[in-house]
């Protein structure tokens, strides 16, 4: 497809207020008005420089009593006090916050005339210096007030400032990585007030700061409205944080204004009234909650606004929807979408995976009640200053998901995504079937692993082979037009569901149009079968009137975790650590075992990114995928039968 037939398609399905705003950025760009704009000479406010020490007190630290503080906080403190953080929640990795010299205008590699050094994934760059590792020095200290953390942030602090002087070197390229600096600037301002390693001259070099963070935003707030997403709400919150701290700023009214308006607008226009969060990922839902929870924190200070109804009500839907897909005894949710390994209030002594914190939080918040009893899960709601007496002590009932339906049996529960997007899909995903038995994830979503890296690792796990799922003739479902960027969306349609007398969902039918481009409609079936076992019937269905030359070639995926395998029969049975996992695929002519790029089993050429998971960002792991091919010239159908036996 040429050029011109993509922008047409992207002006059509993005729509053009999107285009016209990216159009805008980009003249920007090349005009150098944002460069004149941003100039590598920090501003000097006589006003700010005067501002008195009183701040506005945000919150008040929970103090050593808190259940969740204890153990976790202080060894991962102490290792950052030693110069290791972990990055996207996952393996510690040295702190290095001095990009390679040397640095250019952040608009010089925006347009392509200067590029980066190091690690060819920027996010490498940039994730250490979103100073989220600096939270867990700041829960440390509110245990034993170790003056080594405030100490630790301080020399960070002033390393990243020699470093990267404002608006110089990557760390300002991406005006969202700056507003989450912004927030966790004044929350370790907050928690350390008190410290001896807080002097007056280091915290009004961090009120300045803050100020030159702000002022980075505002320009180029057009790039994050043509994103419509969680740019958008990152760097809303961030002017707003400004605006609330730095009081005196002869800017703030306009901070104010734009973060206030942007946040509502992008909540209210990003948020479905069911829940969805347009990014149709649970780690960017996520991280939307974690920032409407620092906002809503900022609104309840005195003399300020609350957040508007509509607001409310949007975030109210959107914490259901992220309970429904919760898992109350781990607090795991399917890996769907994009996962950037964001986390950027990690305010709590639960591991990455763990959604129950941010969850519990925001029922307390916008739901006015917990949804999990008392447990550690509840320290971020401690630090928010969210009220703590509707303590629950029987589990509730758990809600649905429109575009991601969960269904239950005796012994697990299953998830099919079902989505109609509004919005850039970031995933070629409809009907993947997410399946677990007890709290183990069986059929894994493969995750993002990197979206920067060389090919064939610049965000191919995004593809509709990886799912499980079906692709005709190795087609994904959506036409790429982009590392980022598909067109064609393919729009699900729930066709049936089943319930028992208890208002259960045991079986669900539903199809999606994405194939309808190559003459087939792809319905799935998902039903939960008495024993605890499950079934999964695919059928398409060809559109046609007039038989094709050639045979289409329909192929099954289902990846799986990479456990002890065998084959009996044309069954596969996993070893998984609750006992046998028996995967029988009915209907295929051939089959095959792929890990990590290899062919294992059967006879198949794997591209290199079959057969991985990525749980976060940067980290893939070896993992199983079993896959059926058939192929016919008038219907193509497979039966899959998971039992499991303990």
């Amino acid at each position: 497809m040429n050029k011109l037939m993509l922008v047409l398609k992207a002006a059509r399905e993005l729509g053009i207020r999107k285009l016209l705003c990216f159009g805008r950025y980009k003249l920007g760009l090349k005009s150098g008005h944002y460069r004149r704009m941003t100039p590598a000479v920090p501003s000097q406010s006589p006003t700010l420089a005067q501002r008195p020490a009183t701040l506005n007190q945000i919150f008040t630290p929970p103090g050593a009593q808190f259940i969740g503080m204890q153990k976790q906080a202080l060894a991962e403190a102490k290792a950052i006090c030693a110069g290791q953080v972990r990055l996207f929640g996952d393996q510690l990795h040295p702190l290095n916050l001095a990009p390679q010299p040397p640095l250019a205008h952040w608009t010089a590699y925006e347009s392509g005339k200067a590029s980066w050094s190091g690690p060819q994934d920027i996010k490498f760059i940039w994730e250490p210096a979103r100073f989220s590792w600096a939270f867990t020095l700041a829960r440390a200290y509110a245990v034993n007030l170790d003056e080594a953390c405030p100490q630790t942030f301080w020399q960070a602090f002033e390393a990243f400032q020699r470093a990267n002087p404002p608006n110089l070197g990557p760390n300002w390229l991406s005006a969202q990585e700056v507003a989450l600096r912004i927030i966790a600037f004044i929350f370790c301002d907050q928690v350390f007030a008190n410290s001896a390693a807080s002097t007056p001259q280091r915290r009004q070099r961090l009120w300045q700061s803050i100020a030159d963070h702000a002022q980075r935003i505002s320009p180029t707030l057009v790039y994050a409205r043509a994103q419509n997403n969680n740019h958008l709400l990152s760097e809303a919150v961030g002017l707003f944080s400004a605006a609330v701290y730095l009081p005196d700023h002869p800017k703030v009214k306009k901070w104010r204004r734009l973060g206030w308006h942007w946040f509502n607008w992008g909540i209210q226009h990003q948020v479905s009234p069911g829940g969805t969060y347009v990014q149709h990922s649970t780690n960017y839902h996520r991280l939307m909650l974690q920032l409407a929870l620092w906002m809503q924190t900022l609104t309840q200070l005195p003399g300020a606004a609350p957040l508007p109804q509509a607001t409310l009500s949007r975030l109210a839907s959107a914490t259901n929807w992220l309970w429904a897909l919760t898992d109350p005894k781990t607090g795991r949710v399917p890996n769907l979408g994009s996962n950037d390994g964001a986390h950027i209030m990690p305010l709590s002594g639960q591991p990455f995976h763990d959604y129950r914190p941010v969850v519990q939080a925001a029922a307390r918040a916008f739901l006015g009640k917990p949804l999990f009893p008392p447990g550690p899960w509840d320290e971020l709601s401690t630090w928010l200053s969210l009220p703590r007496e509707n303590s629950l002590d029987v589990p509730l009932p758990q809600p649905q998901a429109a575009d991601i339906p969960r269904l239950e049996n005796a012994q697990g529960r299953a998830f099919m995504h079902t989505a109609h997007f509004s919005d850039r899909p970031s995933h070629a995903d409809q009907l993947h079937v997410d399946l677990w038995w007890q709290s183990e994830n069986i059929t894994l979503d493969a995750g993002t692993y990197a979206y920067n890296a060389p090919p064939p690792w610049d965000n191919p796990l995004s593809a509709t082979s990886v799912h499980n799922t079906l692709t005709i003739n190795g087609q994904d479902q959506m036409l790429r037009a982009g590392r980022f960027l598909w067109l064609n969306w393919a729009q699900a349609q729930r066709i049936e569901e089943l319930y028992d007398a208890d208002g259960h969902l045991l079986g669900l039918t539903a199809q999606h149009d994405g194939f309808c481009r190559l003459g087939f409609i792809h319905r799935r079936t998902l039903t939960a079968l008495q024993d605890g076992d499950w079934c999964v019937d695919d059928l398409l269905t060809p559109t046609y009137k007039k038989l094709p030359k050639s045979p289409n070639k329909a192929r099954l995926s289902w990846l799986l975790p990479d456990w002890p395998w065998s084959f009996e029969g044309n069954t596969l049975a996993l070893q998984s650590p609750l006992g046998k996992v028996l995967l029988t695929v009915k209907g295929a002519e051939h089959i095959a075992l792929v890990r990590s790029g290899k062919c294992i089993y059967g006879n198949m050429n794997p591209q290199p990114f079959w057969g991985w998971h990525s749980p976060t960002y940067g980290v893939k792991l070896p993992a199983l995928m079993l896959i059926a091919e058939k192929q016919a010239y008038v219907k193509l159908f497979f039966t899959s039968l998971f039992h499991f036996d303990a």
